[in-house]
């Protein structure tokens, strides 16, 4: 068994860096989108008192694939083994579903991260760079799995380097470890809460030690994280789709601001170490984000979306012949737009679900052919046909204009989009893969310049209180005390993003 582990490079990884696998295929996701599509930096899973857990916790990452597709991680603990980890590049499926491999990772207790690269991409992805993080300290191991994105990491991390810390990645998740290893509480919970208290930005944790799981949300909530029952054991998770996957009970959600430590023989204990702010979680998570078949906030994101759809039927009509959503982002909203305005509903445009990865390499050619390898229209639906295309968001345009010129050459006789968001226009810096702003369409253009930009016969987005209405707010969005962060439309960011302003990014005020 301890040959077969380091073999399998499974052994304990204090932040240290291991021999890079062989190269992973290639994500035609990646390539093909062209930076036009909005990533989830990541997404966390833990659970505690039940046996194997390392099996339930590549069950949840797996639910959670969608938020992170470059890399994952888990760590779990035994009693006889200690901790253990595994790191490996491309997705879930491909790398923990091996006895081989699970075998490595025995214990009760243990959790898992997926993740896109964001505030720690300099180049390709190193494995150094996989999240959960482990560290030892005096009173004993732990790692950590982080959502989200930390504001003020430079900072932070100058001021580490120069007292004495050894940085192991680029990640900002790592400016933890270290914050916690310098602190002077007794136990590592009271540790985790020294260090988040100098962070700065948005976090959802998902931390363990021997025998806690501990899960945490910055004060505004930013990004999810609820919890879950299996049985005896606890479960935490990014989103309640994972916990359906194993068969867990959704208990509620962690409240921002909070901290709940759990142990192994089912104690749970809720604790509020930072100052109360009002809530501002990320409203994209109920646009794009999050898995349609999630719960968040006590409402069903596929009914969000659909009532999307509902609100841009009013906002925005137009005489037509068909409804057809730019899948699969965009289905939701379009089944709502279509019910609302009485135009049929059609699936004009068919998604390959099985272009993602593949040993074919992408030569030239291949990458011309853009979009088409993801998506193919239904020309027999679409022929002749005024279209009302729905998609979730624009960002560059540059996949809006493949998809328009797709659909005029399958012979439409008009085609006119309805964004199922406000316009993109300033870049997020709480965990969302964003281009520099000069890159977004919407930061440039006004929506009459983005139409002639676009090609198309009309171009509408949803308005900022529309969204509103559709996630529940029924008078729209409060100028005064916004209730969600829509920093990505409103360009009013909950929490000034420091390194950013430092390296000259200017706010709107500023303007």
């Amino acid at each position: 068994m301890r040959a077969a582990r380091t073999l399998l490079e499974s052994e304990p990884l204090p932040l240290a860096d291991c021999p890079l696998p062989p190269a992973h295929p290639f994500d035609y996701d990646a390539i093909l989108d062209d930076g036009d599509t909005l990533h989830e930096e990541c997404g966390v899973f833990g659970v505690v008192g039940v046996a194997d857990a390392a099996n339930f916790v590549a069950l949840g990452l797996h639910a959670l694939q969608h938020r992170g597709q470059e890399a994952g991680g888990i760590v779990t603990h035994d009693d006889e083994l200690g901790f253990n980890s595994a790191r490996r590049f491309g997705y879930v499926r491909d790398n923990f579903t091996s006895s081989a491999v699970m075998e490595t990772l025995p214990g009760p207790i243990g959790i898992g991260h997926v993740r896109y690269s964001t505030a720690g991409s300099k180049g390709p992805t190193q494995i150094r760079d996989v999240q959960p993080f482990f560290g030892e300290f005096s009173m004993g191991g732990a790692a950590i799995a982080h959502n989200g994105n930390i504001t003020n990491a430079d900072a932070l991390r100058r001021e580490l380097i120069e007292r004495g810390s050894i940085f192991q990645s680029s990640s900002d998740s790592e400016c933890i470890i270290h914050l916690m290893a310098r602190s002077l509480q007794r136990d590592i919970p009271a540790r985790m809460e020294d260090a988040l208290r100098r962070v700065e930005g948005a976090f959802s944790v998902v931390a363990m030690t021997r025998t806690k799981l501990i899960g945490v949300r910055d004060p505004l909530g930013v990004r999810p994280l609820v919890l879950g029952k299996l049985g005896d054991g606890w479960v935490l998770s990014s989103e309640t789709c994972a916990l359906d996957i194993i068969g867990a009970d959704y208990v509620r959600e962690v409240e921002p601001g909070e901290m709940v430590v759990i142990t192994a023989d089912g104690g749970l204990e809720s604790q509020r170490p930072f100052r109360p702010q009002s809530s501002r979680f990320c409203i994209f998570e109920h646009v794009y984000f999050s898995r349609p078949d999630s719960i968040i906030g006590g409402r069903s994101v596929y009914e969000t979306r659909r009532q999307i759809g509902v609100e841009l039927a009013r906002e925005a009509p137009v005489e037509a012949d068909l409804v057809c959503p730019v899948p699969d982002s965009g289905t939701p909203a379009a089944i709502g737009y279509a019910h609302e305005s009485g135009i049929p509903y059609g699936m004009g445009i068919i998604r390959n679900q099985y272009v993602g990865r593949t040993f074919i390499e992408p030569t030239e050619q291949i990458r011309n052919m853009g979009v088409r390898l993801k998506l193919n229209v239904n020309r027999a639906l679409i022929r002749g046909k005024r279209v009302i295309l729905v998609d979730d968001s624009v960002v560059r345009g540059t996949t809006s204009r493949k998809i328009k010129e797709m659909i005029l050459d399958a012979g439409a006789a008009e085609v006119h989009f309805r964004i199922a968001s406000p316009p993109t226009a300033w870049p997020c810096f709480y965990g969302v893969d964003t281009p520099k702003r000069e890159k977004l369409l919407a930061a440039t253009m006004s929506e009459e310049e983005m139409r002639q930009h676009l090609g198309v016969d009309s171009l509408r987005f949803v308005s900022l209180d529309g969204l509103y209405r559709a996630v529940g707010e029924a008078s729209g969005r409060s100028a005064s005390c916004p209730q969600y962060c829509d920093a990505c439309f409103s360009g009013e960011y909950p929490v000034e993003p420091a390194d950013m302003i430092e390296k000259g990014f200017r706010l709107k005020a500023a303007e």
